[in-house]
């Protein structure tokens, strides 16, 4: 995996699996991987490339404490990428413990947000 002009910053081989099938679905091993972004519009701009690669996005929520979408690599390794919301931001339940949750947005106008 490569960003900006550097060769890669993270090396992966498939030495040992190359031409092998993928696990199955809801098996054990690597469920996906999440990267963080910095800013809403940083995200924005990453979703927006991996839509127009013709990526399908077959995943996106607000979790109240995050934005997040997801979508397979070429090997079908789930990826995730997702921007943290300001903690002064996140909702709260009654007791002042975090409330999390798994809500829908409409994707279109967040990927219109990309700069």
């Amino acid at each position: 995996m490569a960003w900006g002009d550097y060769h890669h910053h993270i090396g992966l081989n498939t030495w040992h699996s190359e031409g092998g099938s993928a696990p199955a679905k809801h098996n054990t091993g690597l469920f996906h991987v999440a990267l963080l972004y910095p800013t809403r519009a940083a995200l924005a701009t990453a979703a927006k490339r991996v839509a127009d690669a013709g990526v399908e996005i077959y995943g996106h929520a607000d979790h109240g404490v995050s934005i997040a979408l997801y979508f397979d690599d070429p090997d079908g390794n789930g990826i995730e990428i997702y921007w943290d919301k300001p903690r002064e931001e996140w909702p709260r339940q009654e007791d002042g413990s975090v409330k999390m949750g798994n809500d829908r947005f409409d994707l279109a106008p967040f990927l219109a947000e990309a700069e």
